[in-house]
């Protein structure tokens, strides 16, 4: 199937390398440089079918050129790919060539659909029939029943708890509940091919930015209130316009793609699935402060990132969207990728820029700020993947239509790394100001196994946990600052009832302990020593004066830490000394983990009145412990017992107890 970006005919007088300031009308509304109304109707149905348009009822002989009746949305971001991906789409190509269909089906690889508990996913379009948990056995039902038979594979749709089969992409809830500005791409088009980008309105923002003064195109995003969605949630205009007024000809806009929360994979996913989004971004940013060139700073463990972004780029360089002279305008523009080495530290804005000078990513002292003396002491503008995806969205669609989503100052959506004990796994994006208990319970579908709710980990080590009497509370930048959290990139990391918080809390300081760069003692010395108290408590070997110890060593360690890796670091323990002290006092007072997870303060034994003895568990023992007669009751030993657990897990009747 040809692209939009391919000329529609011989008379086609536009090229890639002669691009015109009407180039991407031409592609998307023309031809305008000849008039062909056959050529027209081809682009038409072109746009219609990446649009997923295309009525079910159109017969095949009306299609004109090579548009297909079908397009099958494969996900193959990382997740679907890890799940077992790739054989699905090598048996759906060999099943629809076996079939002659290759011209009624268009199979298409898309990034990550956002559902990612349910993968691998296969979306079929028109009717947006979501098939989920595909394997390569299923192909040949979807392509018999369901496109040559006209019924749909009832065992491979979506199922409500009560049993209810879902059909349709939208009216599933995970998707229902969400609004998607930053995800509206992803799982919907091909990441590869610039021309499903462009029918998608791709470009449009970045074309009505040249149309604009440059100040003016600040002003658009500064009246938007779209926020850094990188963590610190500053305004993003008034963060241009620093740049934009520093003294100097040479400056730069970079993309903070060092995604390292545990748990998060919000970056990676919309650079897998929409590269020429923050691409476009990036072009707007540019132009607004008068750059010549960006640095997307991606971490090196995101290769499939990485490899869609480099194609994009050179996409984008070959149609005239990138280097010299953009679309005859004067504006010229280069984009270059650095791949990181994955240290958390770098995802400090002046830790990054450190290491794409090509020296160890270690912060700076502020002031000066980036926007005054950021990238080889030039200003430098830095915002990171989401910011930047949702700028062509802001410019094409003005500034009121998106200060109208979120509450307060916290305008838009914010895209959400679902993760952890929560039902629906996933990428979601939701209007600022929607709830915790929304979020987890709406869309995720609430708790794993049917357990009580206990905590949620938002913003990631730089956040904090919060409990359920705080479900309520709205997600917005400043209601998640005043209960001691953070939006921060967007890590939401849900926790059930048998998650110990202070081994969470001592999780998180292990964490960013080792990521410490060392370089300034607050954060290097700091975490260590609470981490070696929390250590302390969890082993059972904790005192009453550690919690006040911990309180100022955190306060010490927020006011004097260099960067804001070392300034956040306590607040996963400060939030959990704030809603779970009591937790902290049983490990203290008690010598009891509650939660039954710190293996030093776990006891096991084995009920004689349930005991049948199997001998499943004295097998089962790594050090011998367990003894007893067949059929009688059996025994533990608990000063030989090292807790593994095995007894506990391997026991049908119940009989071993575990406190």
């Amino acid at each position: 199937m040809k692209s939009l970006m391919d000329p529609c005919c011989q008379r086609c007088a536009h090229r890639p390398e002669t691009p015109c300031r009407e180039y991407l009308r031409c592609r998307t509304e023309g031809p305008l440089c000849h008039d062909d109304e056959q050529c027209r109707k081809a682009r038409l149905e072109r746009i219609e079918a990446v649009e997923g348009a295309t009525p079910a009822q159109r017969p095949m002989q009306n299609l004109i050129h090579e548009s297909r009746r079908w397009r099958l949305l494969l996900c193959a971001g990382t997740g679907c790919i890890a799940s077992g991906g790739a054989p699905v789409v090598a048996a759906l190509r060999e099943v629809v060539e076996e079939r002659g269909m290759s011209n009624q089906v268009a199979i298409v690889l898309t990034g990550c659909h956002g559902f990612c508990e349910q993968g691998p996913i296969v979306v079929v379009e028109p009717g947006n029939t979501f098939y989920r948990r595909v394997s390569a056995a299923d192909v040949r039902d979807i392509v018999d029943t369901h496109l040559i038979g006209g019924q749909k594979v009832d065992r491979l749709l979506y199922r409500l708890p009560g049993g209810e089969a879902v059909a349709s992409y939208p009216e599933i809830p995970f998707y229902a509940r969400q609004h998607r500005i930053v995800l509206a791409n992803c799982g919907h088009i091909n990441p590869e091919d610039l021309g499903e980008y462009l029918a998608r309105q791709g470009y449009r923002g970045f074309l009505k930015a040249l149309a604009m003064e440059r100040a003016a195109v600040i002003a658009e995003v500064k009246r938007s209130g779209l926020r850094g969605r990188g963590g610190a949630g500053f305004l993003t205009g008034q963060k241009w316009e620093f740049t934009a007024d520093a003294p100097g000809e040479e400056k730069y806009i970079v993309c903070n793609a060092d995604e390292g929360d545990p748990g998060a994979f919000m970056d990676r996913s919309v650079l897998e699935g929409d590269p020429h989004a923050v691409l476009e971004g990036m072009l707007v940013a540019g132009y607004a402060i008068g750059a010549r060139e960006g640095y997307i700073y991606v971490r090196a463990e995101y290769p499939l990132a990485i490899r869609r972004l480099r194609t994009a780029i050179a996409q984008a360089e070959a149609c005239g969207l990138l280097g010299e002279n953009i679309l005859a305008s004067g504006f010229s523009f280069r984009v270059y990728v650095k791949a990181g080495a994955g240290a958390f530290v770098c995802g400090e804005e002046t830790a990054l820029l450190t290491s794409i000078e090509g020296n160890r990513g270690m912060p700076r002292v502020r002031p000066p700020y980036p926007a005054v003396k950021g990238l080889w002491s030039k200003p430098t503008n830095i915002n990171n993947v989401e910011t930047l995806a949702n700028i062509p969205h802001i410019l094409r669609r003005g500034a009121d239509w998106y200060a109208a989503m979120g509450v307060g100052r916290s305008k838009g959506s914010k895209v959400f790394a679902l993760t952890g004990k929560v039902n629906n796994t996933g990428l979601v994006e939701v209007p600022m100001g929607l709830s915790l208990r929304e979020i987890i319970f709406a869309i995720g579908g609430g708790i794993q196994g049917g357990k009580a709710f206990k905590a949620v980990q938002i913003g990631g080590p730089s956040g904090g946990c919060l409990p359920e009497s705080l479900l309520d509370t709205p997600v917005d930048y400043e209601s998640l600052l005043e209960a001691g959290a953070m939006v921060g990139s967007g890590g939401l990391v849900v926790m059930d009832e048998s998650t110990c918080m202070v081994d969470i809390a001592r999780y998180f300081l292990n964490f960013t302990q080792q990521e410490s760069c060392g370089k300034c003692a607050p954060c290097r010395e700091g975490t260590k020593r609470m981490l070696e108290i929390v250590t302390r408590i969890t082993e059972g070997e904790g005192r009453l004066e550690d919690l006040e110890a911990l309180e100022k060593l955190a306060a010490v360690i927020k006011d004097t830490s260099l960067c804001g890796l070392g300034q956040s670091a306590p607040n996963p323990v400060l939030t959990t000394l704030r809603y779970f002290r009591d937790e902290y006092e049983a490990h203290i007072h008690d010598q009891r983990c509650p939660a039954g997870r710190c293996a030093a303060l776990l006891t096991y034994r084995i009920d004689a009145d349930k005991c049948r003895g199997c001998t499943l568990c004295a097998r089962r023992c790594p050090v011998g412990c367990i003894t007893g007669k067949p059929r009688e009751a059996y025994a533990i030993d608990e000063t030989r017992c090292i807790k593994c657990g095995a007894c506990l897990e391997c026991c049908k009747f119940g009989a071993v107890i575990r406190r």
